[in-house]
């Protein structure tokens, strides 16, 4: 029954396999015996099976609205007036490919052809012409020259009144931040702050109260398995999403360039007007 058990889990509703658990381990950085009983718990859900692990007082990797692809290149760019920005990732298999220099000016030509015909999204993109042909015909040429599956897997678009772009490494990642009056120097380091930290709104107030509930009963769960009074808990668990709102929300975090200043502060110490209306980021995983 061991080696049955380990391979797989059979439940009332839901089946666990070895391949559920190798996942969730991936994802979190848990052990192998506590993912398989965050997922036994969480009925196979895996948003559920990390807030488990999380309750129960494990470290695990930070949930992240990074729209992720395995291998690629991804190019931001934004138009001459700098008041639209687009983020493409022109995915491919192997890193090999990803890094030959004509499958990165392939990618360029893309990003060019959605630049120079404003679309406002991939079906568009596709369907527009680089020379003679659509996008989408340049993909299936490429797919039959270097014989992996090769797409245009990401699309992003950011409009404001100024746009910044910032593309971090071997096109590993790119950022569009949007700002409500034209400052290049503030928009690219803004771009490059996002970039490094990550963050998962601009603010506090723009956090979902979904998100915020989620995180103040994990805060919770965490006082109580600490052995913390019941009646610290409220008490602790808002000190913990105080905590959370710093790391995790832009004009909060401490700015990369200056750790004694958040980035609201270097906002304001460039303009006092200067604000952060959008951004987006893209990342290969």
């Amino acid at each position: 029954m061991g080696r049955f058990f380990f391979n797989t889990l059979y439940m009332s509703t839901v089946t666990i396999t070895a391949a559920d658990i190798n996942k969730l381990r991936q994802q979190t950085g848990a052990g192998m015996m506590d993912c398989r009983k965050a997922l036994v718990e969480s009925n196979g859900d895996f948003e559920a099976a990390i807030d488990y692990l999380r309750k129960k007082g494990q470290k695990v990797a930070a949930l992240r609205g990074d729209r992720e692809a395995k291998e690629g290149v991804v190019i931001a760019k934004t138009t001459e007036d700098n008041t639209t920005g687009y983020i493409i990732n022109v995915s491919c298999e192997t890193d090999f490919v990803s890094k030959n220099a004509e499958y990165v000016a392939f990618a360029q030509s893309i990003m060019d052809a959605a630049l120079a015909n404003k679309v406002d999204s991939l079906d568009q993109l596709l369907e527009v012409k680089i020379g003679s042909e659509t996008v989408k015909d340049k993909l299936d040429e490429q797919v039959a020259k270097i014989g992996e599956k090769i797409s245009v897997s990401k699309f992003e678009k950011l409009d404001a009144p100024y746009v910044a772009s910032y593309i971090h490494g071997a096109y590993r990642m790119g950022v569009l931040v949007g700002l409500n009056k034209a400052n290049e120097e503030a928009g690219k380091d803004v771009a490059m702050q996002i970039a490094a930290m990550n963050p998962i709104a601009i603010d506090p107030q723009s956090v979902s109260e979904e998100l915020v509930e989620r995180e103040r009963n994990i805060a919770i769960e965490q006082v109580k398995a600490e052995g913390k009074p019941a009646e610290m808990a409220e008490k602790i668990a808002n000190g913990k999403i105080n905590k959370f709102f710093k790391e995790n929300t832009l004009m909060a975090q401490p700015f990369v360039k200056d750790g004694n200043q958040s980035v609201g502060d270097f906002l304001k110490s460039q303009d006092a007007e200067l604000k952060v209306t959008a951004f987006k980021r893209v990342a290969l995983g």
